[in-house]
């Protein structure tokens, strides 16, 4: 026992070994032994062991618990759960047990319950710095982030040196949109272990949101000389080119999404898939949808381009987008969005195709709009509107819910209402309107209501083709617009997606388009002031 308190873990492993040759039910010699197993990596044996010393001894807590954490190493995770029940069982204060079986049942995602054992862990030992940390993941994943700070600051105030709790405070301090402070944390996780990946990751994420582009870069770069299969850090990386229209670095790193945990654009097919180097002329190439309805008509531009090589072009949209994509024909044959071609040459998903292509700054095709109304449903659309006395203006001011920016990029309606008092005639494209939105939206008689009128994007683009102007976040409303070449301000906040670039007004995507965005106190009040202004110049400019 002495030995492998002093770490002399070879000499302590002979020596139990030898007991057991003399005694082959030794409770200590078997218990320690398998310990011994589990630190060097030996999960398999050490649970083996552990479980044959509880034989001897079924009292041992100490036993219970251990082998509690090599059912975990092992994915065993509800056999490891009543392990540590046993062990809690001999020893209710047993303040290990309470935090390892906390571990296990935030793994089995059953959040209060862990909430709860660490809670009887930080009882019986209030200076456990492991549980108050851990207490924090547990609060956080339950959305209490304000309840993980506290129990990180906790955590930092035991043990200033705890790596993983800076590491920890900082990701949620990202969350919590404090980006200063989550940099120092996170650079202070990062002083304490310089291996720490996954902290010069994040790092790169909060740099990216206080638009420092370059030294996100270089975060992200340390991030993958650390941990060169880390494909989120290769993306990030990515997108921080992307955003500095740096695109022929760019989109290379943009293809590690298919690896990502939650990837995009992976679907695999017995054809090869395109990335540009195969000549497609007098080929069919599949082009799939990948993410959201926005991407998709950013992309669809890129049908024609492939069209005017010779290729015959089968593309794959989302059902919303399908009547209006249809259009494209003879460039591309749409199909539903789960249909594939029951014959194709190549392979190649939509966000991958301006890699395939080279695209630069310089050469987006984006001088011609590629996307119109159908006559038929403008003039189903112009009768339902009352007769045009003032500009038409249509507004969209939230994207939709599910979108992992969506509260950064969507705005309250009640937040537009200094704009909403311009002298226009307003036209509603919002297609879902919130519980948080219908009490201001209730007392906007002067707004028609038109967008939950829209049965998909071939009636929005027949409304949007009745309009003079329209202002939108960044959801595909306004990519629509900027396709139809319609006039459109988009609104983005400080710190915007990677396709409107950094700090400027206008859009090589969307020649039409007019960017506002807010300034670094990520206020919506100054965007609304600068749209109000361009709008009442708008006007006067309709009336001269």
């Amino acid at each position: 026992m002495r030995l492998h308190q002093q770490g002399r873990f070879a000499d302590a492993e002979r020596a139990y070994r030898e007991v057991l040759q003399q005694a082959p039910t030794h409770f200590d010699a078997l218990h320690l032994l398998g310990v011994l197993g589990l630190q060097a990596g030996r999960t398999e044996a050490g649970v083996e062991l552990i479980a044959s010393a509880i034989k001897q001894n079924p009292n041992s807590w100490g036993a219970h618990n251990n082998l509690g954490n090599g059912l975990r190493e092992l994915g065993r995770l509800d056999a490891a759960l009543g392990s540590f029940d046993k062990a809690i069982a001999l020893r209710p204060d047993y303040a290990e047990a309470h935090n390892n079986r906390g571990i296990v049942l935030q793994e089995l995602q059953r959040i209060a319950d862990a909430h709860a054992s660490f809670d009887a862990a930080i009882a019986s030992r209030p200076d456990y710095a492991e549980a108050f940390n851990n207490r924090g993941n547990a609060r956080k994943h339950s959305g209490d982030l304000e309840g993980a700070i506290a129990d990180f600051d906790r955590t930092i105030a035991l043990r200033a040196d705890y790596a993983a709790a800076h590491y920890n405070r900082g990701t949620v301090l990202r969350e919590l949109r404090r980006f200063d402070e989550a940099l120092a944390g996170l650079d202070r996780a990062i002083a304490l272990r310089p291996d720490h990946a996954e902290a010069y990751n994040n790092r790169g994420l909060a740099l990216q949101e206080l638009k420092r582009p370059d030294d996100a870069i270089a975060s992200f770069a340390r991030t993958i000389a650390l941990k060169p299969d880390y494909a989120e850090a290769y993306v990030n990386q990515g997108v921080s080119l992307l955003q500095l229209g740096r695109f022929a670095q760019g989109w290379p790193l943009y293809e590690w999404r298919k690896k990502t945990e939650q990837p995009f654009g992976d679907r695999s097919f017995a054809q090869q898939l395109w990335l540009g180097k195969e000549n497609i002329s007098n080929r069919t190439v599949f082009l799939h949808w990948e993410q959201g309805l926005g991407d998709t008509i950013q992309c669809a531009r890129f049908a024609k381009v492939l069209n005017a090589r010779g290729a015959s072009v089968v593309m794959s949209v989302q059902q919303p987008l399908y009547r209006l994509l249809a259009q494209l024909s003879p460039d591309a044959r749409v199909v539903g969005e789960g249909e594939v071609p029951s014959a194709f040459d190549y392979h190649c998903p939509l966000m991958s195709l301006p890699l395939a292509l080279g695209t630069s700054l310089e050469n987006i095709p984006a001088r011609e709009p590629y996307l119109f109304a159908d006559a038929s449903l403008r003039e189903t659309w112009s009768a339902r509107l009352p007769a045009k006395a003032k500009p038409r203006v249509g507004i969209a001011w939230r994207g939709g819910a599910k979108h992992k920016n969506d509260r950064q990029r969507s705005i309250d309606l009640a937040t537009c209402a200094p704009l909403l008092s311009a002298d226009v005639h307003w036209i509603s494209l919002q297609t879902e309107l919130r519980d948080s939105d219908a009490d201001a939206f209730a007392q906007l008689h002067h707004i028609e209501r038109c967008g939950e009128q829209l049965q998909d994007f071939a009636d929005t683009a027949a409304l949007i083709d009745l309009l003079d102007l329209v202002i939108a976040v960044d959801t595909s409303v306004a990519h629509l617009a900027g396709a139809m070449g319609k006039p459109v301000w988009i609104l983005l906040p400080y710190h915007a997606d990677w396709r409107w670039l950094l700090d400027r007004s206008d859009s090589p995507w969307y020649p039409t388009a007019r960017l506002f965005r807010q300034d670094s106190a990520r206020s919506w009040g100054s965007v609304m002031a600068d749209v109000r202004g361009a709008l009442d110049e708008f006007v006067r400019s309709r009336s001269r």
